[in-house]
């Protein structure tokens, strides 16, 4: 394994994207080429103390390419726009297709693996279950137009005749850690609850407005962000050192295979703070009741098969290091 690498790593000021910088620098990676848009100040704190050999931003990343081009050797594309309330298309149009489909001509012409994000809210309400089966691609039915964008590239990418040499496409599902103080109302619930329950000594939860569900059961695969960054160092490191065969190219969940509540979720966090749990439920919005998931759950099976048998954290471990690490100490990863 060739530490000497250059890893380009787009959405490098992001949530998932600095987390994945720490981790590279970790296992020893420093010829990192972060690309985002740096402008972004409450960003900063996640990526200014990181080791790496260049920025660039995601509006001059091609052209810079062509004129003064890099030796790359893989590409981990997290970039995004992940905003699931922005509903002009438009945006996530520019951001999560144009841009990754420019991402993978990129990497089939100079002969790059990569790593891309997808996301589990290409699932919609799950009608077709959580299987990151390629036949059923084309009859998801998203319910936002974040998860319609995450589809739409799905789909390109898996009918193209020509690939990079290796190449994966990662459905996120929710995922949490540290770095996502930057994201306000879209961070995670966990970071919500945290700041919650500093502030007001409880926590709110929605009610239920499905009658299987009750208040405060509504089900999610939450994924310790440390553990999306293992799997990612495993495909690299694989394709790298060219141990991956081309069969596995493709999409993949990337969720821990057990849904768990949101009740659940809050009593962790509430435990990390060494406190008592005190949750109160409040109705939803509106607007988001007819797009809401009740149940989330990945099917891992494929990535299983594929060589991946690393435990995953549990959500009490996860939530219990990210709370007690870095929301209660005001830490960056």
């Amino acid at each position: 394994m060739d530490h000497n690498s250059t890893i380009i790593v787009t959405g490098a000021a992001g949530f998932i994207g600095s987390c994945m910088v720490q981790y590279l620098n970790e296992q020893g990676y420093y010829n990192l080429i972060l690309v985002d848009d740096f402008d972004i100040v409450n960003k900063t704190p996640n990526w200014e103390n990181k080791k790496y050999s260049s920025v660039i931003n995601r509006a001059i990343f091609f052209e810079t390419q062509k004129q003064q081009p890099y030796k790359i050797d893989f590409v981990i594309h997290l970039g995004a726009r992940t905003d699931t309330t922005e509903f002009d298309y438009s945006i996530h149009e520019e951001l999560n297709v144009q841009y990754s489909k420019d991402m993978w001509h990129y990497c089939v012409q100079q002969n790059i693996p990569l790593i891309y994000a997808s996301s589990a809210a290409t699932y919609g309400g799950g009608e077709l279950g959580y299987n990151d089966d390629h036949d059923v691609i084309e009859q998801l039915k998203p319910l936002n137009p974040y998860g319609i964008s995450k589809n739409e590239f799905d789909k390109w990418a898996i009918k193209q005749n020509t690939h990079p040499p290796f190449w994966t496409g990662l459905k996120f599902f929710n995922i949490y850690g540290p770095n996502e103080n930057h994201k306000a109302r879209m961070a995670s619930v966990i970071w919500h609850s945290f700041n919650q329950i500093n502030e007001q000594g409880l926590v709110k939860l929605f009610k239920s407005h499905n009658p299987d569900f009750k208040d405060g059961e509504q089900l999610r695969d939450f994924v310790y962000v440390k553990d999306l960054l293992k799997v990612m160092y495993w495909m690299m490191t694989s394709m790298l050192d060219e141990k991956w065969d081309k069969s596995k190219n493709g999409l993949y969940n990337l969720g821990t295979g057990t849904a768990r509540s949101f009740y659940d979720l809050v009593c962790a966090t509430f435990k990390g703070l060494d406190k008592s749990p005190n949750v109160v439920f409040i109705d939803m919005p509106v607007d988001i009741r007819d797009k809401y998931q009740y149940f989330t759950e990945a099917n891992m099976q494929k990535l299983h098969l594929a060589g991946y048998i690393d435990k995953f954290y549990t959500l009490e471990e996860g939530i219990g290091e990210y709370v007690r690490k870095y929301l209660a100490k005001g830490e960056i990863y």
